[in-house]
C-alpha cells in the first residue's frame, strides 16, 4: 500500500468529512437529493472555506478537517450555504449589476432563507437580527434584486459589517461573464436542478415545515428569472441564409481531393447554414395608470438595442409594438431593424386608463386572420400583471413580462409564460458603491468564531 503525503491525507480525510456532511443534509432535507449530486468536491489548496463554480465544489482541506472537527453543523451550514447560491441560480443572475453589491446581496439573501430553515441555526448578532426586522421582513419575497436596491442606497449599515457578518463561501469563482455559452449551459443545469427539487417538494407536501415553504418560494421566483436577452430567443424560428457553414466542412476530403486530383477538392463548404432568426413577435405595453411612462421608455430602448446588436434577430423583421391600457391605443409596425431609432426618437406613452389584457389579445387574433404575420412566433405583454386576463388559449407563445418591484400574477392563466425582470436591466444604474473586501484569511478571528457557533 503505497504510503500518502501529508497534503493527500488532509485532502482524503477533508472529502470524507464532506460527504458525511452531504448525507447529514439528505437525511434533513431529502429534497434536496438531485441537487447535492450537482456539485463535485475538489480540493483547493490555499482556499479558505468554499467555494463553488457551478460545477465542483472547491474546499480547504485544512478549514474543513479543523471544522469537522469543532463545529460539523457549521460545516453543513456552509455546504448549504454555496449549494442555495447555485440552487437559487445566483451565480448567473448578475446581469450589469456591481459585482462586490451583488455578491453581499446573494449572501444575505441566502443567510436569512437558512435561517428560517432553523435546521443548522447560529447565534443571531444584534445587525443580523435588526437587518432582519426592519428590512428583510417587510419585503414581499427576500431575494438579491431588492436587496440589491436597498445596498444601493442604504447607509445606516457599513457594507463591510455586512461583508463580514453574512459571509458563507468565497465567490471568486462565479462565472466573470454569465452569458457566455459554457455559463449559460450551467445555468439551464442548475435551472433543471432547481425545477426537480420543486417538484419533489410539492409532492412531499405534507413532510414539509414552514421553512420549506420559504425555500418553495425562493426556487419559484428563480425559475421566472433569467436574461431577458436569453428569453428573447424564445421566439426565433430556424430560417436557412446565404453564409459559409464551416462547421460542415471536412478538411480530411478537402485535402484528399487535392492531393489526389491536384486542384479539385472533393468537398467544399456549405454556401448556406441554418440559425435560428428572431424575425415576428408582437410587443404589448401596457399603459395603464398604474405603469411607469419612463420605465417602458428604457425598456423600449433596451430591447431595441438588444434587436440591433445579436446575431440572433433578422434584420428584415414584422414587429408589432402595442399600446393598450382598457383598449388598444396605438400599433406601430417596423419592417427593419434601421427604423428603430426614428420609433425611439417618435415615441409617446398613450394611455392611462384600467387594465385590460383582452382587448390587446383580439386585436392580435385579427391581425393573424387578416394575413399580417407569416409565422408569428409570440407575444410579450410588459405590464404590472393587475389586468383581466384572456380565458382562451391563442395560436401563439404568450410570456408576460413582470417588472419585481411591484407585479401580481394570481390571475395568470396557466398557458402563459412568465419572465420577471429587474428594474435594473432598464433603468440607469446606481452609483457604485465600494463593499470592502472581506477575506477571512486575513481575519484571524474568523476560524474561531465559526468554531464557537
Amino acid at each position: 500500500m503505497a504510503l500518502l503525503t501529508q497534503t493527500q491525507w488532509e485532502e482524503e480525510k477533508a472529502a470524507q468529512a464532506l460527504e458525511l456532511s452531504r448525507a447529514q443534509l439528505y437525511i434533513k432535507l431529502r429534497h434536496l437529493d438531485c441537487a447535492l449530486s450537482g456539485l463535485a468536491p475538489r480540493p483547493a489548496q490555499g482556499l479558505r472555506g468554499l467555494a463553488v463554480d457551478g460545477i465542483h465544489l472547491d474546499y480547504s482541506p485544512a478549514w474543513v478537517l479543523e471544522m469537522f472537527r469543532k463545529n460539523p453543523d457549521h460545516l453543513s451550514r456552509t455546504y448549504l450555504h454555496s449549494l442555495f447560491h447555485c440552487l437559487l441560480r445566483h451565480l448567473w443572475l448578475r446581469g450589469s449589476r456591481q459585482t462586490a453589491l451583488w455578491s453581499l446581496a446573494c449572501d444575505i439573501t441566502v443567510e436569512h432563507l437558512l435561517d428560517q430553515l432553523q435546521i443548522f441555526p447560529r447565534p443571531m448578532a444584534l445587525v443580523r437580527t435588526t437587518l432582519y426586522e426592519e428590512v428583510l421582513d417587510p419585503m414581499p419575497l427576500v431575494a438579491p434584486g431588492p436587496i440589491y436596491r436597498w445596498l444601493t442606497t442604504q447607509t445606516r449599515y457599513p457594507l463591510g459589517q455586512l461583508a463580514r457578518e453574512f459571509y458563507g463561501d468565497d465567490h471568486g469563482r462565479w462565472p466573470q461573464d454569465p452569458e457566455d455559452p459554457q455559463s449559460s449551459a450551467l445555468a439551464a443545469r442548475w435551472e433543471n436542478l432547481s425545477r426537480q427539487t420543486q417538484t419533489r417538494m410539492e409532492s412531499r407536501a405534507k413532510e414539509q415545515s414552514e421553512g420549506d415553504g420559504v425555500l418553495a418560494a425562493q426556487l419559484s421566483a428563480a425559475k421566472s428569472r433569467r436574461s431577458y436577452k436569453e428569453f428573447l430567443r424564445k421566439f426565433a424560428v430556424l430560417r436557412e441564409e446565404p453564409h459559409l457553414d464551416p462547421d460542415s466542412f471536412d478538411l480530411n476530403f478537402y485535402t484528399y481531393g487535392l492531393s489526389l486530383y491536384g486542384n479539385m477538392p472533393l468537398v467544399e463548404p456549405l454556401e448556406t447554414r441554418e440559425q435560428l432568426r428572431v424575425e415576428e413577435f408582437v410587443l404589448v405595453l401596457d399603459t395603464s395608470y398604474s405603469t411607469s411612462g419612463d420605465l417602458i421608455k428604457e425598456f423600449l430602448r433596451q430591447t431595441f438595442a438588444l434587436l440591433k446588436s445579436s446575431e440572433s434577430f433578422s434584420r428584415r423583421c414584422n414587429l408589432r409594438i402595442l399600446q393598450c391600457d382598457d383598449t388598444v391605443r396605438a400599433d406601430t409596425l417596423v419592417t427593419d431593424l434601421s427604423g428603430l431609432e426614428k420609433l425611439l426618437s417618435q415615441f409617446t406613452v398613450l394611455g392611462g386608463g384600467g387594465t385590460d389584457f383582452r382587448p390587446a389579445f383580439a386585436y392580435v387574433d385579427r391581425l393573424v386572420e387578416e394575413k399580417a404575420f407569416r409565422h408569428l412566433r409570440g407575444l410579450l405583454y410588459l405590464t404590472d400583471g393587475k389586468g383581466i386576463y384572456p380565458a382562451r388559449r391563442p395560436a401563439y407563445d404568450v410570456a408576460f413580462l413582470f417588472l419585481n418591484r411591484f407585479y401580481e400574477d394570481q390571475g395568470l392563466p396557466p398557458w402563459a409564460m412568465k419572465l420577471v425582470l429587474d428594474p435594473e436591466e432598464f433603468l440607469a444604474p446606481a452609483q457604485p458603491r465600494k463593499v470592502p473586501d472581506y477575506d477571512p484569511q486575513s481575519d484571524p478571528d474568523y476560524m474561531q468564531e465559526d468554531i464557537q457557533l
